[in-house]
């Protein structure tokens, strides 16, 4: 993508990827800032008119009782980005603050948060120059993520500190450079860029899109390891899928299909179980309900991209504004934290899978898949996908339920949806490294099936992992063996070689 033009309602996860990843630039189209400018207007309409409103010229949160005059609006919204500043390390990657910054940069283009059109503008110029300001990733109940979101507003009005240049610097020196002015900031500003849920939902963007890549490669690896296995193929039978009519098992069988295409394990074998355990027949099942959730999960995320969660909420063909909740995330957090509990059957599989390649009753190969009687092989690593497993059960716990009454009994709510995004990062590292075990194990296990053809796709995978991991015919480092799989897996190494939706 060369550049992205904002309209504020058809921004995709691809698009946020895209310019949180690559750095594609952004413009705003002309309607959006047609939109910003008569919401700004009605704004001043309404101050003018006295009328009272929340952020504007009263407070926010139990301050909500609190006017603030005319002549104070400029220091009462750089306090209020200040005193909003409220976050704990660890910080966010670039990647994840350019993706937070974009998402919430697209939500202000809707016209509902009144915003001076300028500061929409400078978030663009930001992302454009490569100014990524320094944002805590821990301080937000998920209600709005206010004490994250300021640190770009502290940005804008020159104070804080931001990367440029691969360098940490104070942001007013950054602007200096990149020939920018910082902003003062009028009525409802302030509040306008800390009331979103860009953090949870930025970071969110851009988690479901490495998920999705991450099964394209995980089916892939789950062919080879069904090829080391010998096992049985009847379960990917289309025949069986179609009865069942769920889209993401049928279109996961397919894929899984067309990586082993060519073969070996489709030619007749006595030795063969007529039935498989149910960590492999059970595949497609499995990874086809994540495909299907991660879809029900990419329907509300970009519902939330394109759509405001401001609150108070401009209506420009009213000429109103209005108090509203929208700030609530509930709809794409539960898919969230559906896919934590969804990663962890996958993890359960494969780990059981990792078993029965090590276990000669299963697959008439050498116990731990070891060379030599001399050679332990694979023996103890076992405790480490074990304990890997463990963590992923436990990250997998909702905790989209536990809040506090805050803000004097009136925000009593919450989901913790930074969070529940932030630790389903975490398993999906976890599930990174356990299929790099799985990888290990299926490669070793095929080098004793000599003489025959693998899969199109299985084949190379492991023909990859083989140029980079050697067969295990001594003990040595696996911790490093682990860590160069791992890397196959996570720096898109292996999913360049497949086919891809």
């Amino acid at each position: 993508m060369e550049k992205i033009t904002l309209t504020g309602d058809n921004l995709t996860i691809e698009e946020v990827a895209s310019v949180a990843k690559d750095y594609t630039q952004v413009e705003l189209s002309e309607g959006a800032e047609k939109r910003l400018r008569d919401a700004r207007q009605l704004v001043f309409d309404l101050v003018d008119a006295d009328f009272p409103i929340y952020g504007f010229n009263v407070g926010v949160g139990w301050n909500k009782d609190k006017k603030v005059f005319k002549e104070f609006f400029s220091q009462y919204n750089c306090n209020l980005i200040r005193s909003h500043s409220i976050g704990v390390p660890p910080w966010a990657s670039t990647e994840q603050v350019r993706a937070i910054m974009l998402t919430r940069l697209n939500g202000m283009l809707s016209g509902c948060c009144g915003v001076a059109p300028e500061i929409p503008e400078m978030y663009a110029k930001m992302l454009n120059r490569h100014i990524h300001p320094l944002i805590p990733m821990r301080g937000s109940v998920g209600e709005a993520d206010i004490g994250l979101l300021s640190h770009i507003g502290l940005a804008i009005i020159g104070e804080g500190n931001v990367e440029f240049g691969g360098k940490v610097m104070p942001s007013k020196e950054a602007f200096s450079l990149a020939g920018l002015e910082p902003l003062s900031l009028g009525p409802k500003d302030g509040l306008a860029i800390v009331s979103s849920n860009a953090v949870g939902a930025g970071h969110g963007a851009l988690l479901l899109k490495d998920i999705e890549d991450f099964f394209t490669v995980a089916d892939a690896i789950y062919a080879l390891s069904l090829e080391g296995f010998n096992g049985n193929v009847s379960p990917l039978d289309d025949r069986n899928h179609k009865l069942r009519r769920y889209v993401g098992q049928r279109k996961v069988a397919a894929r899984i299909r067309e990586d082993l295409e060519g073969s070996f394990i489709y030619e007749p074998d006595r030795q063969k179980a007529v039935h498989d355990p149910l960590c492999y027949r059970d595949v497609p099942q499995i990874h086809g309900a994540v495909l299907e959730l991660l879809q029900y999960t990419r329907d509300r995320l970009e519902i939330q991209l394109n759509t405001t969660d401001d609150n108070p909420c401009v209506l420009l063909e009213e000429k109103t504004i209005v108090p509203s909740a929208n700030f609530e995330p509930l709809n794409w957090v539960l898919g969230f934290e559906g896919l934590g509990v969804a990663l962890s059957h996958v993890s359960k599989a494969s780990c059981l899978r990792l078993i029965k390649l090590s276990d000669p009753s299963f697959t008439n190969l050498p116990r731990f898949l070891s060379p030599a009687a001399d050679v332990l092989c694979f023996c103890t690593v076992q405790k480490t996908y074990t304990s890997l497993d463990a963590e992923i059960r436990h990250l997998c716990n909702p905790v989209s339920m536990d809040t506090l009454s805050l803000a004097g009994g009136m925000e009593d709510m919450s989901t913790n949806a930074p969070y529940v995004v932030q630790k389903l990062d975490k398993i999906l590292d976890n599930l990174r490294y356990i299929f790099a075990l799985e990888l290990i194990h299926a490669a070793q296990a095929v080098d004793y099936r000599k003489g025959r053809n693998l899969g199109k796709y299985s084949g190379a995978v492991y023909e990859k992992v083989r140029s980079v991991i050697p067969f295990y015919d001594k003990d040595r480092n696996i911790t490093e063996m682990i860590q160069q799989a791992h890397e196959l897996i996570a720096d898109g190494t292996l999913l360049r070689l497949l086919p891809r939706d």
